[in-house]
């Protein structure tokens, strides 16, 4: 008999914090949410889902929503809203995360999810990790902290590995195929791509996903930053990671081993599924997902990445390699530059341009000298650095 978990889910509001919350409900009696956290855009939501949840603990990082959350939360909740602790300010993710659930689900998007993620680790939970920016920023502190089997990948490439791993052992792989599926503008040009704007960048053919997820997987920063993490988790090196194109979004990704086998895990792109996987691993949960049509006609393909339209996949290759902060570099840079080019004062191209300009101008730091004060530093410096050139632009 499966044992009831309890959860707390970093994120709570955005794309994989609701999908978490389906697979949760979709589920009674083999999870129990604790707590809640998520930025503080919409508080309405948030409380809805801790009135749902029977959540005990709230957190929002914004702290001039926590006001509007405790009236959201005697609104559905009257007088048992003084039951519900709420938390507030740029720690709470990092507070709620620390108290030792059996399973935290970190949908954080962006580096700030650093802090959650190590505290987590350190209280001992299982980390369902869908930030990846987490591992790749602060990889060096996340790999020193982690018992083995203690992160298990949300994001579904690496979910798909993971299936895919148990299959063979570590000895017998001999590369990891991370699956691209090339985003709104594969097959342009880069002349073509210069002029594409937001509303462009953020129609994804395949997935669902938030809007800073969303220009990455377009400018394939996103892969970039995967390369990274499937290097890190998987302990692989980074020149037997291949990136491939497939645009039907079906297979997530593959290993490649000795004998020349491969395995590949295979599902309609819908996140619940290595979301499910993430608070249930290494147990599978029922009907999570609808599965794959096999009595239909279908076709697959699989295409080699353009580098020179797309280089963000070298640069994050090259980033791993260089130093133990160079990745950190890569992802704050890029950051900054999403965040310009959906406020519309930059180019698309603009932004991949500036990460390979600023990660050029990082000395780096040994992995072995990594502190979380080192990386905090040099997230500052790339900003800021990403910022003066991004204003030039």
């Amino acid at each position: 008999m499966s044992t009831l978990r309890t959860v707390t889910l970093l994120g709570s509001t955005g794309s994989i914090g609701t999908q978490a919350i389906d697979v949760v409900e979709a589920h009674p009696g083999r999870f129990v949410v604790e707590a809640l956290s998520a930025g503080g855009s919409d508080v309405a939501l948030l409380a809805d889902q801790a009135a749902a949840l029977g959540v005990r603990t709230v957190a929002v990082a914004d702290a001039a929503r926590a006001e509007d959350l405790r009236a959201a939360l005697s609104a559905r909740l009257g007088r048992g809203a003084a039951d519900v602790e709420v938390l507030a300010g740029p720690d709470a993710a990092t507070q709620v995360a620390g108290r030792g659930s059996d399973v935290v689900l970190n949908g954080i998007t962006g580096s700030v999810g650093l802090r959650p993620t190590l505290a987590a680790l350190q209280a001992g939970s299982t980390l369902a990790l869908a930030n990846k920016e987490s591992l790749v920023v602060g990889g060096p502190l996340v790999k020193a902290l982690a018992a083995p089997g203690q992160i298990v990948p949300v994001d579904s490439e690496h979910s798909a590995i993971a299936q895919a791993l148990r299959g063979g052992n570590a000895e017998e792989v001999r590369r990891l195929i991370l699956t691209a599926s090339g985003g709104p503008f594969r097959g342009r040009t880069r002349d073509e791509i210069g002029t594409v704007t937001a509303e462009q960048a953020l129609a994804h053919p395949t997935w669902a996903m938030g809007p800073v997820v969303t220009v990455n997987s377009a400018s394939l920063m996103n892969k970039g930053l995967e390369l990274i993490e499937a290097h890190l988790l998987f302990d692989v090196p980074t020149d037997d990671i291949t990136v491939v194109v497939h645009p039907q979004s079906v297979v997530h990704s593959m290993v490649e081993f000795r004998d020349g086998s491969t395995i590949a895990q295979a599902s309609p792109p819908d996140m619940r599924l290595p979301i499910a996987l993430g608070l249930s691993w290494p147990e599978r949960l029922d009907a999570v997902s609808p599965p794959c049509d096999w009595t239909q006609a279908v076709g697959w393909t699989f295409e080699p990445l353009d580098d020179a339209t797309f280089p963000a996949v070298g640069l994050a290759r090259a980033a791993a390699a260089a130093s133990g902060t160079h990745p950190a570099v890569y992802n704050a840079a890029n950051e900054q530059g999403v965040a310009a080019f959906l406020r519309g004062r930059i180019a698309f191209t603009d932004i991949v341009d500036t990460v390979e300009r600023v990660l050029g101008e990082h000395d780096g730091v040994a992995p072995a000298a990594v502190t979380l004060d080192v990386v905090e530093e040099v997230e500052r410096w790339a900003r800021a650095r990403a910022d003066e050139l991004l204003a030039r632009s």
